[in-house]
């Protein structure tokens, strides 16, 4: 049987009110911001050309926003999986950082040691969305094998995919940047990870980048 190279575009989704309010959202949903549409129409511009055989996406608001804009130019409508979507922040989502500290100070010193199997209250681990997350590539990478796919998603999950390649562990000290609507670039031939380029941001220089939240 002839191998086959498939290509994996992942893209986090457009800056959201929230994102710019400094806001935790987790699964908590906030519209993209004028600036986060543009960024969505910018990465639109940049993957115009390149051949996109099948759009994905979380089924969150800002996500599927993002991926309907992207996928527009190719006549493609985007496929949800809520496997995709963000680490569920429980009790965090929609506060800001000193409201979290304030009412949940011993959570908060939890979820910053980077024990991955520290649940938030009301919400999940960093494996448990580790697993489903990668349990989604997985899958989508076997249906389209040979395809050029764009999956629009989250930081959490970008930076899942990006430890499942590089065999990162995932209490590891994070030292890549993720800006919204950046682009990293994963390939799979015969059966082994590629990491082809991370965190793309060329397309949007001349428009404001904000990392996290």
């Amino acid at each position: 049987m002839e191998s086959s190279l498939t290509r994996i575009y992942l893209v986090r989704h457009g800056e959201t009110e929230w994102n710019r309010a400094k806001i935790y959202q987790g699964q908590m949903d906030s519209p993209l911001s004028s600036l986060g549409i543009k960024q969505a129409q910018a990465v639109a511009s940049a993957l115009r050309d390149d051949k996109i055989d099948v759009v994905y996406c979380s089924d969150l608001g800002r996500a599927r926003h993002t991926a309907h804009i992207i996928s527009a130019p190719h006549g493609l409508v985007a496929i949800t999986d809520e496997r995709l979507r963000e680490r569920h922040l429980g009790v965090f989502q929609g506060l800001k950082k000193d409201e979290m500290i304030a009412k949940y100070a011993d959570d908060v010193h939890k979820y910053r040691s980077g024990d991955p199997d520290h649940i938030i209250p009301g919400g999940e681990s960093s494996r448990q969305r580790y697993e489903r997350s990668i349990a989604c590539l997985h899958d989508v990478a076997a249906k389209h094998s040979g395809e050029n796919i764009l999956i629009v998603t989250h930081g959490g999950v970008v930076r899942g995919f990006l430890e499942m390649v590089l065999h990162l562990p995932m209490n590891a000290k994070r030292r890549f940047s993720l800006y919204n609507a950046s682009i990293a670039r994963l390939s799979l031939y015969n059966g082994h990870w590629m990491m082809d380029s991370w965190g793309e941001t060329w397309h949007l220089r001349n428009l404001e980048v904000q990392d996290d939240y």
